[in-house]
This record gives C-alpha cells, structure tokens and sequence, in this order.
C-alpha cells in the first residue's frame, strides 16, 4: 500500500529538516512526501532542493494551510494519505509499518494514535500527551476528536465525502473528521501509539481569543450552538481532556 504524506509550507526554514528526516528514516519505504509550498522566501525552498528521496516540491500561493492540504489530497497517487505539518515530526522509524500493518489487517478506512506535544526547540522536552480512544457514537459532542496529525485516511474517502472545507478556518480538520467518522461513519481504528511530535506554536492554540473564537465555531460545526445543555456537556468534558493532558 502506497502512502502519500502530505506537508504544506510557508518559510519553514527552521524545522522542515526535522521534518523530512522522520520521513527518510522510516523502515516503510512505499511513499511520496508531497510539499505544497507556499511561496516560501526564506531557505524553504533551497532546503528542499538537496533532497533524494521520494519528495515532491510543488510551490505557488494559496488561500491558507487547508487550501495547501486540499491540493496535496488532489495531487496525491498513493492508497492513503497523511497529513503531517512542517513543524511536526514522526515520533519513531516504525510508524508508516505499523499503520500499514492495521490497514491490512483490519476493515478500517481511518487510523488514528496518540500525540505529544513537545517544546519547540526541544523535540524531548513532553509538554503535552493527547492520548486518544476508541470512537463511540456522538463523542464528538461530548468534546472529543482525533489528533489531527496523527491521523491516516484512505484516499478513497476523501475522493467519496470530500475534502477540507476552508470556511470553517482552523475548525476545518475538526469538521473533516466529524463528517468522515460521526455523519458517514466510516470505520476508525485507535492505535494506543504515539504517532506524531507535535511543536508548540500552532496557529490554533497560540492565545485565549483564538480558543474562544475556534470552540464557538466547534459549536456551530456539531449544530449544538443553541443548546445550552449540550454546550455544557461539551465544555465539561473537552475541559476534563484537556486537563487530563496536562497530568501524563
């Protein structure tokens, strides 16, 4: 089975090396790493230049990071398909043998893990572990998703349901995932497994208003916004996760 993993960059100098290196260094060797670059004017794109492996440099602008991941998903020839940010990394040299592994194994169309996030310019220094879980119907209401980065779809499914939809900003990775596994249920699997490394400093997580502005959009997304209740309930257990997060 032919993995396409996709990362999208915009002057991504400082870490993309890190990045490849967890690509390269893997034991599956059945990939394409494409690059949707968006105009890069730092060293990005020279970086880029001294790689031999199987990567793909496509560089022109786009309307945002999910705009990138779209055309990464269009230009994509392999049976599944990764999503993996330019800051981030695989978390060991096992991971596309293990996921492929499942994907043989199991009737699945999604394969999701675990997630640390980790200090910026200090990839062992743990800051954060999301350690995920089975889905069950509606845990999405209940504040519940994938780690995004760490998740594995097959390619058929974005061709059948769609791909990321840019209205819903930095939500739109939440919406792709809740329409895929929620609304047309396609079948999921948990790998107990830490997947990615993921640096702190994302567009999304990066101050309180931010947060506010992305749960209220989460609300709207699970048509739960009018529901006091349910907007509780949510609030509640999204709290308890994030809580838990912070005590591994």
């Amino acid at each position: 089975m032919k993995i396409s993993i996709i990362t999208a960059t915009f002057n991504s100098q400082d870490f993309i090396l890190s990045n490849i290196n967890s690509i390269k260094n893997q034991t599956y060797k059945n990939f394409e790493h494409l690059i949707i670059d968006n105009k890069s004017s730092d060293k990005t794109l020279e970086l880029l230049k001294n790689q031999n492996y199987n990567i793909k440099v496509y560089s022109s602008k786009d309307a945002g990071i999910y705009d990138a991941f779209n055309k990464g998903i269009k230009k994509a020839s392999g049976e599944i398909i990764s999503i993996i940010n330019s800051d981030d990394l695989y978390a060991d040299k096992k991971i596309l043998d293990k996921v492929v592994e499942i994907f043989k194994k199991k009737n699945v169309g999604i394969i999701y893990g675990n997630l640390k996030y980790v200090k910026r310019n200090n990839i062992k220094n743990i800051v954060r572990f999301w350690k995920s879980n089975k889905y069950k119907v509606n845990s999405f209401k209940m504040g519940w998703s994938p780690p995004h980065p760490t998740v594995f779809v097959k390619k058929e499914y974005y061709k059948k349901f769609g791909t990321f939809k840019k209205k819903h900003g930095t939500c739109a990775d939440l919406e792709l995932l809740y329409r895929f596994i929620e609304r047309k249920k396609i079948k999921s699997y948990h790998l107990d497994k830490t997947l990615v490394l993921m640096r702190l400093g994302g567009v999304s997580n990066n101050n309180l208003f931010t947060i506010l502005k992305q749960n209220l959009q989460i609300l709207k997304i699970l048509k739960i916004n009018n529901n006091l209740l349910s907007i509780l309930k949510f609030l509640v257990y999204k709290i308890h996760n994030r809580i838990k997060q912070f005590t591994f």
